[in-house]
C-alpha cells in the first residue's frame, strides 16, 4: 500500500489552537518500513492517527494507494500496534489472536491462521498460557502474532516497544525486520529510539518540535541485520543526532552521502 501525506496540518482545539502539525509531506512506497523519530510532543503520534482516519487533516490530504484512509478502514486494510498490547485477560494467548480474525473478518485462504501467527512470533508452545503469565516481550509477540492474522497492507506502530527493558527491545526489532521481509507489508513506526529506527528501516524521517515539520528524511541503505560497530551505521547514526539537534552539520552530512 502506498502512502502519501500531502501538505498536512493539523491543529488541536479544546478553547485554544494547539498547532501540531505544519505543512508535513510524505511519501512511503508498497513494501516500505519508514520510522518517524523526532522530540516529544512533535506530531509523530498524530501523523500516525491521520493516517489511521483516527483524526482529519486541518489542512492537506491523506490517500492510501489514492484513496482516503477510511476507504482503506472499511477494507481492513489498516493495522495498528501501540505501546500497551491491549489484550484480553480472560483469553488465552491462542483465543485473543483467534479473536482478531473473526473481529477482522479475514477469510482469504493465504490468511495465517492463529496458530501459524503464534508460531512466528515463538509463541508456540504458550498457545494456552494466559496474558498474564506471559512477559512485557512476550506479551508484545502475542499483540503482533494478532496484528500478523489481519494481513494489513498497512502497519502503523506507535513505539510499540518503548516500555520494554533494552535487551529485550533489541532481540523484538531484529524479529520484527524478519518477519517484516517475509511478509513486506507497508511499515510506518514512530519512535523516539534512533537505534531502534536504524536496526528497523528503510528510511528515517525526522521531525523538528511542535509544530511539527520535516527536517530531515534520510535512506538507511545498509544490510540487514545491521551491525552496530559497522562505520556505515556510526555514519548515520551521528546524521540523525545532529538533524535531531538541528545542527547545522545535518545538512552538510545529508550531501555528503
Amino acid at each position: 500500500m502506498r502512502l502519501q501525506v500531502m501538505s498536512v496540518s493539523h491543529e488541536f482545539r479544546n478553547g485554544s489552537v494547539r498547532p501540531a502539525l505544519e505543512g508535513v509531506s510524505l511519501t512511503v512506497e508498497e513494501g516500505q518500513f519508514v520510522a518517524l523519530v523526532g522530540p516529544s510532543g512533535c506530531g509523530k503520534s498524530t501523523l500516525l492517527r491521520l493516517c489511521a482516519n483516527l483524526l482529519q487533516p486541518t489542512r492537506g490530504q491523506i490517500t492510501l494507494d489514492g484513496q482516503p484512509p477510511a476507504h482503506a478502514v472499511t477494507q481492513r486494510q489498516i493495522a495498528w500496534l501501540a505501546q500497551s498490547p491491549a489484550l484480553l485477560p480472560w483469553l488465552t494467548a491462542l483465543q485473543n489472536v483467534e479473536l482478531a480474525g473473526r473481529f477482522h473478518n479475514v477469510q482469504r485462504e493465504t490468511r495465517l491462521s492463529p496458530r501459524e501467527a503464534l508460531e512466528m512470533v515463538g509463541l508456540a508452545d504458550a498457545a494456552g498460557v494466559y496474558p498474564h503469565a506471559l512477559s512485557g516481550g512476550m506479551q508484545q509477540r502475542l499483540a503482533l502474532a494478532r496484528l500478523l492474522t489481519q494481513e494489513a497492507a498497512l502497519w502503523l506502530m506507535d513505539e510499540p516497544f518503548a516500555a520494554l527493558d533494552e535487551l529485550t527491545r533489541e532481540r523484538l526489532t531484529l524479529e520484527l525486520a524478519e518477519i517484516w521481509g517475509r511478509l513486506r507489508p507497508t511499515v510506518v513506526w514512530v519512535t523516539h529510539n534512533i537505534h531502534e529506527a536504524l536496526r528497523l528501516a528503510d528510511r528515517v524521517v525526522v521531525f523538528s518540535p511542535a509544530p511539527g515539520r520535516l527536517r530531515a528524511d534520510v535512506a538507511v541503505d545498509l544490510p540487514r541485520p545491521r551491525v552496530e560497530s559497522d562505520a556505515a551505521y556510526q555514519a548515520l547514526l551521528r546524521q540523525l543526532r545532529a538533524a535531531l539537534q538541528g545542527l547545522p552539520a545535518a545538512d552538510e552530512l545529508l550531501e555528503a552521502r
